[in-house]
């Protein structure tokens, strides 16, 4: 099942639980607008080269939209479609002023020089500039883009607008970026896991963790764990995966990966078949990759526990059926990955008043986010006799559609 039908199946299954009317559902369904441009820049050696870059506006009954660009050769409208909405719930779950969006390019950001990104993300904000903005839509980096693509934005947006820190977020520090930004997602991953420890009595020093994917949320996520006394058992990214059964000294393999960024020879861990690492033996599994990983396939040999999904959509329905059906809990994406986004608010509350907070107090406001978040969800999950992933799409949707409903939606 793809990103978009699966979405829209847990939608709906929230939208029945709560008893929605048929129009409002789905009008809360279909996005406020789809965006498609075509960007065409010349390459480095003077040939012209054409993408389709995407923005998909979701939602934005409950504020401002707010989503990722990310840049990537499989970038299609039912994903950003499906990432969209997803950010609209994501948002709500942790009750912060935005509605959802996403974007993209067509394109694999590895084949392309410096200067050619730098091109393909000022034609792109050309074409959308008149349609984001600090009140309407407010992008961020997602997969393929960083910082830096945020500041291409901001400076091309600003020479049509006047200058606007506020109209992207995950920026670099020195132009208005906050603090904690990039530790954001992968640290509110831990702060879910941490919630759901708590109210089970246990901590996560008692717990042994496998990985899957090491790239930016991935190895703050397995920093956390690792400064809390956790075991990190099994790691991988797409250089390979590997293993340790007394636990993998994080500290050491962080400084591994910036020297050589080959997991595969660290000298710590054993190499270990990539395929395996999602049914390696560990007490909680977090899959921070792509989607999709968890599937009807690979189910019913997870040996995990709880599953923390750190990516977007990562577990397919089917899978998530016969997971819940052998008693794993699953800590669902758009709570356990709102970190990220709940940060970026952060970042623009700051641009907008011109105050910028210390990492300190990025941290303490995102922990009290995220566990006012899980306790919220957990008063869903009771009134509803629900698992968390329904609790959360519930308390999502039902934010939504009263936002909606009190602003007068058939007006």
């Amino acid at each position: 099942m793809n990103a978009l039908a699966a979405t829209n199946r847990n939608f709906q299954r929230a939208a029945r639980i709560l008893g929605l009317d048929s129009k409002l559902e789905k009008s809360l369904l279909i996005p406020f607008r789809e965006i498609k441009v075509e960007c065409t820049i010349p390459k480095d050696d003077g040939t012209l080269a054409s993408y389709v870059g995407f923005r998909i506006q979701h939602d934005n009954a409950r504020g401002p939209m707010k989503g990722g660009i990310r840049y990537h050769p499989e970038v299609e409208p039912d994903e950003v479609n499906a990432l969209a909405q997803l950010m609209t719930w994501k948002t709500a779950v942790t009750d912060i002023p935005y509605g959802g969006a996403k974007g993209g390019i067509g394109c694999n950001p590895r084949d392309l020089s410096i200067s050619e990104l730098e091109r393909l993300t000022r034609v792109f904000t050309q074409k959308i500039h008149d349609l984001i903005g600090v009140q309407r839509d407010v992008p961020a980096p997602d997969m393929g883009t960083n910082a830096q693509t945020m500041a291409w934005i901001l400076d091309e947006y600003s020479k049509f607008h006047g200058h606007s820190p506020a109209v992207v977020t995950g920026k670099p520090i020195d132009l208005g970026g906050s603090l904690g930004r990039e530790a954001a997602t992968g640290l509110g991953v831990i702060f879910a896991t941490e919630a759901w420890l708590a109210d089970n009595g246990k901590s996560i020093s008692d717990h042994t963790f496998v990985i899957q994917g090491f790239g930016n949320v991935g190895t703050w996520a397995a920093k956390s764990i690792f400064d809390r006394g956790g075991k990190v058992v099994a790691v991988s990214d797409i250089t390979g995966a590997i293993k340790n059964p007394n636990g993998i000294d994080i500290a050491a393999l962080l400084k591994h990966k910036e020297t050589n960024g080959n997991l595969t020879e660290f000298q710590g861990a054993d190499v270990m078949d990539a395929d395996e690492v999602l049914t390696h033996e560990c007490d909680i599994l977090i899959p921070c990759a792509l989607g999709g990983v968890i599937s009807k396939e690979n189910a019913a040999d997870i040996r995990a526990k709880l599953v923390v999904e750190a990516a977007n959509h990562p577990t397919d329905p089917e899978a998530h059926e016969i997971l819940s059906k052998r008693g794993v809990t699953i800590i669902p994406d758009i709570y356990a990955n709102a970190g990220g986004v709940t940060v970026s608010y952060f970042e623009w509350v700051q641009n907008i008043q011109g105050f910028m907070w210390d990492e300190e107090k990025v941290n303490r406001e995102l922990k009290r986010y995220m566990s006012r978040a899980f306790l919220d969800i957990k008063a869903m999950c009771k009134i509803h006799e629900c698992d968390l992933r329904m609790g959360a799409f519930t308390l999502a949707v039902n934010r939504v559609a009263r936002a909606t409903l009190l602003r007068g939606w058939e007006a």
